[in-house]
């Protein structure tokens, strides 16, 4: 592909000449343009937009920071950065820590940690970005960002904090989708419904601990503690923790997440449970294993997409107003929806609501 130099060799015209008239500047004559164009157009010249915009203070170019993108709620909210990045005519430069491979799923807890996500905002300074979206493995109190950014930041999956102040972030409404969850399964005749959680101390695990209470208090139901059940996400633990709820007589289950909804699904093959008959069960995410699943699980669907999209749009908002305004919330909680499936035991007599999607 040839530059202006090659174009001025060939038009035998100055380097300043190309220039000014591949940018729409006056003086020179219409004979000499029409030369410079066409020739430009038959030496397949394309301008350097990055130097261009580099000249302006304009790179068109976001920094997206992503902790692991193999985790599953990695590339979902990408896409919706994507998507808002396109119809903004922005381009999107990302970084991908790999902190789970590398350090496995307590990455967060190791002393390289920290280091290794600041260094990678200071490289995206260094190329030019404009702003810098920064996308959690999951939601927790992410303390650990530079002060002294000079572009704007938003945090997606996680709530952002710098040492003296909050940055805005985009987070899961869980307590709204574990209300859902808790809610549909009373709607469908359950009154005593084990919990099988994530660690305690997960934000998520906290927040859509809530949302079940919250459900179990309109109906007027007592909260048991004793139904509710710890464990690590994992889908081993999800086995473990249903062999001691189903223990207790329980036969209605909401787990926190799908792959632990895996492991209830393990033990109920191993026992001779049938669940959608035997066993109600929702889970939680809308993984794509929900699907292969017989029966299939009802769940509760992350808006994964949107929360990209959303960040990318505080992002832009960002940047077009050059600081943040005083109005804006600094954390955008956004809503979850219900998937219905066939692993509730009153479902059978609900097919025309199968694979439908209920929010609020």
């Amino acid at each position: 592909m040839a530059g202006i130099k090659e174009i001025a060799k060939k038009c035998n015209v100055s380097i300043a000449t190309v220039s000014n008239i591949l940018n729409g500047k006056p003086g020179a004559s219409d004979e000499t343009k029409k030369l410079v164009l066409d020739t430009a157009k038959s030496l397949n010249y394309r301008p350097n937009r990055i130097a261009k915009n580099l000249k302006l203070r304009n790179t068109k170019a976001i920094g997206v920071i992503i902790e692991d993108l193999t985790i599953f709620c990695a590339p979902e909210i990408l896409d919706g950065i994507n998507e808002y990045c396109e119809e903004n005519s922005y381009q999107m430069i990302i970084g991908n820590l790999r902190l789970y491979k590398k350090y496995e799923s307590n990455y967060y807890l190791t002393e390289v940690y920290a280091k290794q996500v600041q260094e990678e905002f200071w490289e995206m300074i260094s190329m030019q970005v404009e702003g810098i979206i920064y996308v959690g493995g999951h939601e927790r109190k992410l303390n650990f960002i530079p002060e002294n950014i000079p572009v704007p930041i938003v945090v997606v999956y996680g709530f952002g904090y710098t040492e003296n102040k909050p940055i805005p972030s985009v987070v899961i409404n869980d307590r709204q989708g574990a209300y859902l969850a808790t809610h549909y399964l009373i709607e469908s005749g359950s009154r005593r419904i084990g919990v099988i959680g994530g660690e305690f101390t997960s934000f998520h695990t906290q927040s859509r601990l809530i949302g079940y209470q919250q459900a179990l208090y309109e109906h007027g139901i007592y909260f048991d503690t004793n139904i509710v059940e710890n464990g690590n996400w994992e889908r081993t633990s999800g086995y473990l923790c249903a062999k001691r709820l189903i223990a207790k007589g329980i036969t209605d289950i909401f787990v926190m997440n799908d792959m632990m909804a895996a492991g209830v699904y393990d033990y109920a093959v191993d026992n001779g449970i049938v669940i959608g008959k035997d066993l109600s069960l929702v889970g939680f995410d809308n993984r794509e294993l929900c699907t292969a699943f017989r029966p299939e699980l009802t769940t509760i669907e992350l808006p994964l997409h949107r929360m990209g999209y959303e960040g990318a749009k505080i992002m832009m908002t960002n940047l077009i107003k050059e600081k943040r305004s005083s109005e804006q919330e600094l954390v955008l909680s956004v809503d979850c929806e219900l998937v219905i499936r066939k692993s509730v035991k009153c479902e059978t007599i609900h097919n025309d609501l199968e694979n439908k999607k209920f929010g609020t």
